[in-house]
């Protein structure tokens, strides 16, 4: 028996553990053996030495193992299991689109997501939203509804990857979340688990994202697609642009109507269609449902003119609990917020920059979001019609609409929304959504 106190000591003097060592240590942490103590102090060692890529593909094998990992084989689906995740950012709802669209092209997904903590939001939250939607169904009826809809969006079961679950909640309150092989390992353990057979990683740059810097991104990217394709898992990282929010609204209901109004066609933002189809054309090119992105990327649109993707969705909604016609009467479904008002800059001009960060922050503070893990969330709150860089505002362009419970809080969010955006004479160079495409590294 290896003691965990010698693993810990390994890496603490800098050696590259076995995959025999880690794998020690993480069944020690599964059954309880490993100390909080412990766990603390490896994360610590990992969080100043590193991983290479080998002790990053054995703890992410390790803790795929911890617990249930799902086979897919006796449903004999007709075609390839597919998922994207994402580090978060502020009006990121891209999932809510991409595992209806994807179903609809023959791909499966079985889309385990999470929820939103500080200025980012979650999946599940906004999944939440909907009237009677289950995001924590028993395994069971997540195959079922995986096999019979193509999609399923729903949070990790306490029998998928149990180690991550309680190395998290050990990284959280000691200062190592923002290690790169620490971060791999939790987002892949749970992607394995699921029995994936293609994975795209969607890795945010830019104030609103939880790495800020490109080269930091750059290394989180390179580090997932290296280790996921090294665990047998074909993964492909794109890194995309938070500098602005990503869709028009921020919240939770919000961001349902959001993507239900993009799935019909009614209302789709640019940036987020760019990352959204860019992502879904990628994995249609991995699983080999499309000859490349580009090609990919047309047949997803071709998802939302034929309605096919809408319909997906519905009937995931429906399938786990949720209203059976919820794209038809989505507007009296949804929780809606008391009040709704308009957040005016202090004075005219064009959007020159914004703070991410404290965009999702003004959700945050209208209760849209947590700033604790067990913090409640009010699903009706947010923001709609969030002014874009370049935009000109003045006496007929507010910095967004603010939906709130009351007005005390509808002013605080506005005097956030304020001091978020920067506003100039000039115009600013638009970026590009899709920074970067990376793939393992060889």
């Amino acid at each position: 028996m290896i003691l965990p106190q010698e693993i810990i000591r390994l890496k603490r003097d800098g050696r590259e553990l076995t995959a025999s060592e880690i794998g020690a240590f993480i069944a020690g942490l599964t059954s309880g053996d490993v100390t909080e103590g412990q766990a603390a102090a490896f994360a610590m060692a990992v969080f100043f030495r590193g991983m290479t890529l080998a002790e990053r593909v054995a703890l992410t094998e390790a803790m795929t193992l911890s617990g249930t990992t799902i086979d897919w084989g006796p449903l004999d689906l007709a075609g390839p299991l597919l998922d994207k995740h994402s580090t978060g950012g502020v009006g990121d709802n891209v999932s809510l689109m991409l595992a209806p669209m994807l179903a609809a092209l023959g791909a499966f997904v079985p889309m385990i997501s999470g929820r939103g903590l500080g200025h980012t939001g979650g999946t599940l939250d906004k999944l939440d939203s909907i009237p009677g939607y289950d995001t924590k169904p028993d395994l069971l009826r997540f195959r079922q509804v995986v096999r019979d809809v193509g999609c399923a969006i729903i949070g990790q079961t306490e029998t998928l990857a149990p180690a991550d679950r309680r190395l998290y909640a050990i990284r959280d309150v000691t200062a190592t979340v923002e290690s790169v092989a620490l971060i791999t390992a939790s987002i892949l353990s749970k992607k394995l688990a699921a029995g994936l057979e293609g994975l795209v990683m969607d890795v945010k740059t830019g104030s609103g994202a939880f790495m800020p810097t490109l080269e930091a991104s750059r290394e989180l990217a390179e580090s997932i697609a290296t280790v996921a394709t090294g665990a047998g898992l074909p993964t492909v990282s794109l890194i995309t642009d938070m500098n602005e929010p990503l869709a028009s609204a921020a919240g939770n209901a919000v961001e349902v109507q959001n993507a239900i109004d993009f799935l019909t066609g009614k209302h789709q933002d640019a940036r987020l269609l760019k990352v959204t189809l860019a992502l879904g054309g990628e994995l249609l090119r991995l699983a080999g449902l499309a000859g490349t992105a580009p090609e990919g990327e047309m047949l997803l649109r071709g998802t939302i003119e034929s309605g096919a993707a809408a319909e997906r969705f519905e009937r995931m909604v429906a399938a786990l609990g949720g209203p059976t016609d919820i794209i038809a009467r989505a507007s009296a479904l949804l929780p809606r917020a008391g009040l709704v008002v308009e957040a005016w800059p202090e004075q005219g001009g064009i959007v020159t920059s914004v703070d991410v960060r404290a965009v999702g922050l003004a959700v945050v503070e209208l209760g849209g979001g947590r700033a604790r893990a067990s913090d409640a969330i009010d699903p009706s709150v947010g923001l709609t019609k969030l002014a874009a860089l370049g935009d000109e505002l003045g006496a007929e362009r507010p910095l967004a609409l603010v939906h709130a419970r009351d007005l005390t809080s509808a002013e605080a969010a506005t005097q956030r929304l304020r001091a978020a955006y920067r506003l100039g004479d000039e115009t600013p160079r638009r970026r590009d959504p899709v920074v970067e495409r990376i793939l393992p590294a060889q």
